[in-house]
């Protein structure tokens, strides 16, 4: 019998991970007999939220991996031995690339591993619950209607996962038997995917029985009305952009799905958290709200405190450990991590709303030391820090920024010889850019002791992200003041100024993608973001090639004088066309080609 990826990969999955599922697969339980019995039905729809990624700090050697290979991040730990470092050395195969397959030698955890393998396991389970809830053994019809529809989003969950990472999948709407005739399977375009994933999320909309929000701890990660809408607004999204849209043109029907997706959610209790309810930990500043909602864990409750987050997973699921931190210099951390980089700095705009270089090009060199200025922004490269969108203080440490930490007060001093200077040698204590991370850092956290901090559940979703979504469908579409409205809803929340009357589209969408760059800076959306931007051909290395840090060069009298720098004198790995998507493991390409004679592997692996 062919295995093709059937016991492990595609279209059957791996081994179960709950006792229920170990025992159907070796015939000591048929299925039938798991779902004669309702505690056992409730077990194998909890086998189906397995994998769910755990995000953040959670990948292999505990690098915040989407971060540190946009171009929002630079890891220090960028040296030969290092997964990162392969990466930025443009090394990595389809037989073995440092995303899925380095987890097992670097410490990886949190099921940030083997991407491909175990998404297409949940899929397999959420079908077989699917195909067999309508006659299982349950305590009620409103349990069954609730169980079938959050396994028809798991199933939708899993299927965005996959084209994220690897983009044209096979739609499965079937379990498969081992002797199946496989020779017809062919990958569905994005589009194709982002349509089933419509089908299986309005289920779960139309459901009498499954809610909008998660009141009860007890039932935390449990799926929603508010998640199915949020993965079609998404998925939509995806599916019109120009890596994915294959020359059509599907903008207009991502805007209608995204502005009824956002009315949804609203009409249904979710709105932006706009005020910060812990002063005496997150401050009275304008962005100080969203530090807040990041570093707290969302209430369960039927009138919560949080009405934006949308989905977030169980328990401390994000780490940081004292790592993407201030690092080291300060007593009991570890390693500074990914740090951000000038980039990400120049694209948060002055508080005159303004953005600081001309966002259609902003940079008039390949290395970005020449920043292309916009000469409407009161922006003073003699002093950079000032007169800034006041996120950019909720997600980096900068020079002279003051930061909290073990309850006292410091100053920030990345100039030579300062507590917290750049470092470009072969150590990751220090940063390489000139900024430390704080956004998944609560103000003040840490004892002294090494590995205490953690931050709250991580959120897969908000509403803000949706409201962007808009944005930018609205944007693409031509429905300018639909997009203004959007982008201006976010900015109001943080004091900024309106977008200005008038803009022309392309304008608009450049205005739209530097704010999601902003609003969802850190939260694993730029790494996808900057990719789907691009046609398939397309390389990233304007983007991502040459980064760049800022060195402040402290004067006599106290001042000091700023300079743009490359962190590496060659280019960073990791831009080129194929790394917009990653490889199909090579074994599970190799057996599908040999079975259905076509081309299985992304572009370019």
């Amino acid at each position: 019998m062919t295995r093709l990826l059937l016991a492990s990969g595609l279209l059957m999955g791996t081994a179960a991970c709950s006792d229920v599922l170990d025992e159907a697969p070796d015939g000591s339980m048929e299925f039938a007999d798991i779902f004669k019995d309702p505690d056992k039905t409730a077990a194998f729809l909890n086998t189906c939220y397995n994998s769910l990624p755990q995000k953040g700090y959670y990948y292999w050697g505990w690098e915040t991996i989407p971060n540190a290979l946009s171009d929002d991040g630079w890891s220090n730990w960028d040296f030969a031995g290092e997964p990162v470092g392969q990466i930025y050395a443009g090394k990595g195969s389809a037989a073995e690339h440092p995303i899925p397959d380095w987890a097992p030698k670097f410490g990886g955890m949190g099921n940030n591993e083997d991407f491909w393998n175990r998404y297409w396991q949940q899929i397999r389970y959420c079908t077989l619950f699917i195909e067999n809830i309508d006659n299982a053994a349950v305590r009620s019809e409103a349990e069954r209607d609730r169980m079938r529809a959050e396994a028809h989003v798991l199933r939708a969950y899993f299927y965005s996962e996959l084209v994220k990472w690897y983009g044209q999948v096979p739609v499965m709407e079937n379990s498969v038997s081992f002797d199946a005739d496989f020779s017809g399977l062919r990958r569905a375009s994005v589009y194709d995917v982002a349509k089933f994933i419509e089908t299986d999320c309005d289920f779960a909309i139309y459901s009498d029985n499954l809610p909008w929000r998660i009141t009860s701890a007890s039932e935390a990660t449990r799926a929603t009305k508010a998640l199915a809408w949020t993965l079609k607004s998404k998925m939509m999204l995806f599916a019109a952009s120009p890596l994915f849209n294959e020359g059509e043109d599907h903008w207009e029907e991502a805007y209608q799905v995204n502005l009824k997706a956002v009315a949804a959610l609203k009409e249904n209790g979710y709105e932006l958290f706009t005020r910060c309810t812990n002063p005496n930990t997150f401050g009275t500043g304008a962005a100080a709200a969203i530090r807040q909602l990041i570093n707290t864990e969302a209430d369960y409750a039927a009138e919560p405190r949080d009405r934006e987050t949308i989905w977030q997973g169980h328990g401390y699921t994000c780490f940081v450990w004292h790592i993407g931190g201030i690092g080291s210099g300060m007593d009991g951390t570890y390693s500074a991590g990914t740090a951000p980089t000038q980039e990400l700095n120049d694209a948060f705009n002055t508080t005159d709303g303004e953005p600081v270089l001309d966002l259609a090009r902003p940079y008039l060199d390949e290395r970005h030391l020449q920043p292309n200025y916009n000469p409407r922004s009161c922006y003073d490269p003699k002093n950079p820090y000032a007169n800034r969108d006041p996120r950019m203080a909720e997600t980096m440490v900068y020079n002279g920024a003051q930061y909290k930490y073990a309850g006292q007060t410091y100053t920030c001093e990345t100039f030579e010889g300062g507590k917290n200077h750049i470092d470009l040698g072969q150590t990751d204590d220090y940063t390489r850019t000139g900024y430390y991370h704080c956004k998944y850092i609560q103000p003040g956290a840490g004892d002294g002791i090494q590995f205490n901090v953690q931050t709250p559940p991580w959120k897969y979703f908000r509403l803000a992200e949706v409201i962007l979504n808009l944005a930018e469908a609205a944007a693409e579409a031509g429905h300018l003041d639909d997009a203004k409205d959007a982008v201006d809803e976010i900015r109001a929340r943080v004091g900024m100024p309106a977008l200005p009357s008038g803009l022309s589209r392309e304008a608009m969408v450049l205005r739209v993608r530097n704010e999601r760059r902003v609003e969802l800076a850190w939260e694993e959306n730029r790494y996808f973001d900057m990719r789907r931007w691009h046609l398939p051909e397309e390389d990233m290395h304007y983007e991502a090639s040459y980064l760049t840090g800022l060195r402040p060069e402290k004067q006599p009298d106290g001042s000091f004088i700023y300079t743009r720098y490359n962190i590496w004198e060659n280019p960073r790995g990791g831009a080129e066309a194929r790394d917009k998507l990653l490889p199909i493991p090579l074994q599970e390409s190799a057996r599908l080609e040999a079975v259905t004679g076509a081309k299985w592997q992304n572009p370019g692996w």
